[in-house]
């Protein structure tokens, strides 16, 4: 059963103002919440070069209609030009805490 919850992920250099991103988003009510991973090395490849960096995976909790407000603010907010943003389905979970994601993330 697929309910009307995501998660968003996406990275940030691991030198970046990480906080200030992710605090807009939760300030703004584009999310109910967000988990910062550490450090973690990421290979890929990019304008025709393999390229290596630093990063912080991002886990962003939302609902699906928040999701194009939180595409274009977080594009808006991102370092990258091309940042990941990739929208998984929540299939299942609590009843108390997707009804916390839904309120906390309602504009």
């Amino acid at each position: 059963m697929t309910t009307d919850c995501v998660v968003v992920w996406t990275t940030v250099g691991a030198e970046a103002d990480w906080l200030s991103l992710v605090s807009a988003l939760v300030d703004e009510r584009l999310a109910a919440c967000v988990n910062v991973l550490p450090e973690m090395d990421s290979v890929y490849r990019w304008k025709g070069r393999v390229e290596r960096e630093r990063e912080r995976q991002l886990f962003i909790k939302t609902t699906a209609d928040r999701v194009p407000a939180l595409r274009e603010r977080l594009h808006a907010l991102h370092a990258y030009e091309l940042p990941e943003f990739l929208v998984l389905p929540v299939s299942g979970g609590s009843d108390g805490y997707l009804a916390w994601v839904r309120v906390s993330a309602t504009a």
